[in-house]
């Protein structure tokens, strides 16, 4: 699945980065970096990680299906900015990190009876996990260090290249009838559609979706 879906990113001209550990984290960094404007994705570990930007709900079609009621819900692009969400809270990275140690990571399941709001209490009062009440910080993981070290210094690929090339609609085509059988008529269809599309077009501003550029 991996190394078909780099094939298809490849034929279609669209630049990927093989993350060594977190893709969040590799995103972050590019971000940081300012090879990238914003890393696009549902996580909320990207701002853990560092991320200055991060866009939520940017789709085609401006909908999502919801199977379970049958209905589509409209979505409404989102931008959060880091410094700008820890200036609101008054806490600094660190912080947000301890914050999410509390409620639960990707490596830790949360205290039970402390959400985003207790958990956002406490730091602000005590400042760090260190400082906790003690029968708070018995509740902790006995390897949060690390944990607040993964967010603070993650493992990411810093030898990467970002280039966007002109789309091989032939391999495209070949890799999704002849070698995955999908529909012809409907690939047809589709790169017609993706041929019609100018690459300044593609590569256009993501601020546009949003009512002022931060």
């Amino acid at each position: 699945m991996i190394d078909d879906t780099k094939r298809l990113l490849s034929y279609m001209g669209i630049p990927y980065v093989d993350a060594p550990y977190d893709a969040e984290a590799q995103a972050a960094y590019i971000v940081s970096r300012g090879d990238a404007w914003s890393v696009g994705t549902m996580d909320y570990d990207t701002l853990l990680y560092g991320a200055p930007r991060m866009t939520r709900y940017i789709t085609l079609t401006g909908f999502e299906w919801l199977p379970s009621k049958g209905i589509a819900r409209r979505l409404i692009p989102e931008l959060i900015l880091l410094d700008e969400t820890l200036n609101f809270l008054k806490i600094n990275r660190k912080q947000l990190i301890d914050i999410a140690i509390l409620i639960g990571t990707d490596y830790n399941e949360g205290i039970k009876g402390i959400g985003p709001k207790k958990a956002l209490k406490l730091i602000k009062i005590y400042g760090s996990l260190e400082r906790l009440p003690k029968d708070i910080y018995e509740k902790l993981p006995h390897n949060y260090e690390e944990i607040r070290k993964i967010f603070l210094f993650p493992e990411v690929k810093k030898d990467y290249s970002i280039e966007f090339r002109k789309p091989d609609f032939n391999k495209l085509k070949s890799f999704l009838v002849e070698e995955r059988d999908f529909s012809e008529k409907r690939v047809n269809n589709i790169i017609r559609r993706l041929e019609k599309v100018s690459w300044y077009f593609i590569q256009r501003d993501i601020s546009k979706y949003f009512d002022k550029e931060k």
